[in-house]
């Protein structure tokens, strides 16, 4: 009768084993479902805020070089300020989902968007005085922040 018991009891923590391994290598694939499942929204949101800056930037330049040209502005303008509504909304998107880094330097990029925004909305401006605006690099900051958070060119 020990003999059965020793039996029961070592079938009842291979069995107990076995269901903790189970679950928890089924928790640990979940996770990573999960992690990667937000790593591509990140990078979808990243990809779309950024583009939409671009579009801010190359807007601007346009309602600017019309005023250079002595042409309306209004059209441009028009889009220029479509663009940063939309701009406006996907980066509290792109804060929801990022890190702090990420995060310090998007709102870099909006502080200089908004400065770019400034300087074009001035009627005495012309294309020259997106030179003082300084986008570019903090999009490229913004870049290397994004690049980070979501691991590029990192070795596991």
């Amino acid at each position: 009768m020990a003999t059965q018991i020793v039996t029961l009891v070592g079938v009842l923590i291979g069995a107990l084993t076995s269901y903790l391994a189970t679950a928890t290598a089924e928790r640990a694939k979940f996770r990573r479902t999960m992690a990667t499942r937000w790593d591509e929204r990140k990078l979808d949101t990243y990809i779309e805020y950024i583009s939409c800056v671009k579009e801010l930037m190359r807007a601007s330049r346009e309602a600017l070089r019309a005023r250079d040209r002595g042409q309306d502005t209004g059209e441009p303008l028009a889009e220029m300020d479509a663009v940063e509504a939309r701009r406006s909304i996907l980066f509290e998107r792109f804060i929801l989902l990022s890190d702090k880094a990420a995060a310090d330097a998007a709102h870099t990029v909006n502080q200089r968007a908004w400065e770019l925004l400034r300087v074009t909305r001035d009627p005495t401006n012309g294309e020259s005085a997106l030179a003082d605006v300084p986008l570019v690099t903090a999009l490229n900051t913004l870049h290397d922040a994004a690049r980070a958070d979501l691991a590029i060119g990192r070795r596991f």
